[in-house]
């Protein structure tokens, strides 16, 4: 394994514990309920480990499920993404053991719901990882600037004007 690829999978094992969930603005995320977002940190692991052996990352249903929750609590949805919604909520549920009502359980949706689906997970992998990278980003330059100031401060003044 090179470096580069070795320095990404690291990455993205500490990602699946410090990247945050994404959600919908309008200020729900703090209702996601506790064992969301456990379901959220094993579903990581897990599409990590699927990644290694398939290709290319995406968020997971259990972070789809988060973030059309509080979508759904911040302005009402249209027919497709409340059918997407039942659908990840089911599967999200039924794999933690929760009982969904069987007038909203939605076992398969259309292959454009699906489609649609795909994107959001995309485009939420893409925004939790974006989101560490800035933050390292940050650490790394913030890092940088102490090591100066240290620096300098160790430095003897050649010159005092």
């Amino acid at each position: 394994m090179n470096k580069p690829t070795m320095e990404k999978g690291i990455s993205e094992i500490v990602g699946v514990f410090v990247d945050p969930i994404i959600v919908f603005p309008g200020g729900w995320g703090d209702s996601l309920p506790e064992w969301l977002r456990n379901a959220i940190t094993l579903a990581r692991l897990i599409e990590n480990v699927r990644s290694l052996k398939e290709g290319e990352m995406t968020g997971t249903d259990a972070e789809a499920c988060a973030y059309l929750m509080t979508a759904s609590l911040t302005q009402p949805m249209d027919s497709d993404w409340a059918q997407i919604y039942f659908y990840v909520s089911n599967k999200v549920c039924s794999a933690e053991g929760k009982e969904v009502p069987k007038d909203i359980a939605v076992e398969s949706i259309s292959d454009y719901q699906m489609g649609k689906l795909r994107h959001l997970k995309e485009w939420i992998y893409h925004r939790r990882t974006t989101a560490r990278q800035d933050k390292e980003r940050a650490e790394r330059r913030q890092k940088r600037e102490e090591e100066t100031v240290e620096r300098e401060a160790a430095q003897p003044a050649l010159f005092d004007f």
